[in-house]
């Protein structure tokens, strides 16, 4: 894979054409590795939403009465081409994100899985015989696209939530004008052009990197049928105020304080393993599924925290392009700043023991938005530090004795997107997965998010799926029709 660390042309992607200017500005581009700008991003305002949308619209026209077997022919073919660009896709994470190559793969491949596995579902959707009354009516449904889907994405990640978002739209016929964070564009860019390589007709996907004006004007065009979004609750809630005029439907897949439970017959080193690069180090603790709250059962519980302590504390800092690096920067000087600020009310208060990081990097990072891995050990359940989301480098421990008490620390806060479950007892673990309030439960490291299972949260993980038959079914609406038999 080529080191070049210099960043693509960006552009607005709206069909065939790309924009090098748009009305909504210019956003400066930082290297959150370097903390060095490198790149002026133009930013879609209103008129080019409006361009956009009327050319989805137009596309969808065609795209809808493409044949299943035909847009599945398609999508595979996106997906060949998102692996052979595997080395390019890690590259641009690493500029534009600070993702180290060395974890980067999991967005291509991630990709490339959702966009092959809806490709098979292209030909596969079906409606059904309702009944067949005693009026002698025969009813039926006909499950038809929406339209026009507005999606939005935020910079963690940008390439999986592309597949997670736009492989099941286009797979049941619909047509995508993205808005991405304009922190992360060079992924989103890249996608749609391979889009059209493979064949997929101009218009179908569109981009545009742009401000809250361009999100506002996406979210309330008329001819959007569907909004879906990633990103935090903040956000998520004025998108639902202005769905809510407009009657509009929304997917929202959002953040989440996913607990990792550990009984006491777990393995210490190999969960304290997990534990670690799952919270403070894959992403920089920038996930939202990650299992940012460890519980631990008593007997177990200092072992443990000397074990998360030990692993975190030698999980490799520093440039994104070196092959040894784990933990690379937070996304900006912003995220910085708050996460810091969350990890100091939380040693002002004293609302847990901190046992390792807790400062930015220094020296040659110190110009990069680098924080040292945090942990925090015996933390009050109640404090901001344990009920928020930080979306940074840092992981609280809890002691919990009983199995009554662990379920109770786990659905103690207002999220529910994951949990994680660390025991050797099949019954055990069935117990958790049933009494946890979450949208999915990990037993023993399952892997992430994939492609095949339904994923998406309540409360404030929000609501929808994505994976699976559900994430297609929301791109989906159902059309019933009644004659005389």
């Amino acid at each position: 894979m080529s080191h070049d660390r210099t960043p693509p042309d960006c552009s607005l992607l709206i069909g065939e054409h790309e924009l090098s200017s748009a009305s909504g500005g210019v956003f400066a581009h930082i290297n959150p590795a370097t903390g060095d700008h490198q790149a002026n991003i133009p930013l879609a305002g209103p008129a080019e939403v409006n361009q956009a949308v009327a050319c989805a619209s137009q596309a969808f026209e065609l795209w809808r009465r493409f044949p299943g077997e035909q847009r599945a022919l398609l999508l595979n073919r996106f997906a060949d081409l998102i692996e052979k660009h595997t080395d390019e896709f890690i590259r641009l994470a690493a500029i534009e994100g600070g993702t180290p190559i060395t974890v980067g793969a999991g967005g291509p491949r991630l990709g490339a899985e959702w966009t092959r596995y809806y490709a098979g579902w292209a030909d596969k959707i079906d409606g059904q015989v309702v009944s067949m009354p005693p009026a002698g009516e025969l009813i039926y449904t006909r499950p038809e696209p929406y339209g026009v889907i507005g999606i939005i994405i935020t910079w963690n990640g940008p390439l999986i939530s592309l597949g997670m978002k736009v492989a099941p739209a286009l797979a049941a016929g619909n047509t995508v004008v993205i808005k991405p964070a304009e922190q992360t564009p060079f992924v989103a860019h890249l996608f749609a052009k391979l889009a059209l390589q493979a064949g997929i007709p101009p218009g179908v996907i569109n981009v545009l990197p742009g401000s809250t004006e361009a999100a506002q004007a996406l979210i309330g065009h008329p001819d959007v049928q569907k909004v879906t979004f990633t990103g935090g609750p903040v956000t998520a809630r004025k998108i639902l105020h202005q769905c809510a005029d407009l009657l509009k439907p929304a997917v929202l897949e959002l953040g989440g304080k996913s607990a990792n439970i550990v009984f006491e017959d777990a393995d210490v080193v190999s969960v304290a393993q997990m534990a670690a690069f799952w919270s403070v180090g894959l992403l920089s603790g920038q996930g939202c599924e990650l299992p940012t709250r460890l519980l631990v059962q008593d007997s177990i519980y200092d072992a443990m925290v000397e074990a998360v302590r030990t692993v975190a504390g030698h999980l490799p800092l520093g440039d994104p392009f070196d092959p040894n690096t784990i933990v690379g920067p937070v996304i900006n000087e912003d995220a910085c700043t708050r996460i810091l600020g969350m990890v100091e009310r939380a040693k002002r208060s004293g609302a847990g023991r901190l046992v390792l990081g807790g400062e930015r990097l220094g020296g040659e990072y110190a110009n990069g938005y680098y924080l040292r891995p945090t942990v925090f050990a015996d933390v009050d359940p109640a404090s901001e530090i344990s009920q928020q989301e930080v979306f940074g480098p840092v992981l609280v421990i809890q002691r919990f004795k009983t199995e009554e008490q662990a379920i109770a620390l786990a659905n103690s806060t207002g999220y529910g997107l994951g949990g994680y479950v660390q025991t050797h007892d099949l019954g055990r673990a069935n117990r958790m997965a049933a009494a946890l309030k979450t949208g999915y439960v990990h037993i023993n490291g399952t892997r992430n998010i994939p492609a095949c299972a339904p994923f998406g949260g309540i409360g404030l993980s929000g609501y929808g799926k994505e994976g699976g038959r559900p994430g297609l079914d929301e791109f989906i609406r159902l059309k019933t029709v009644s004659m005389p038999a």
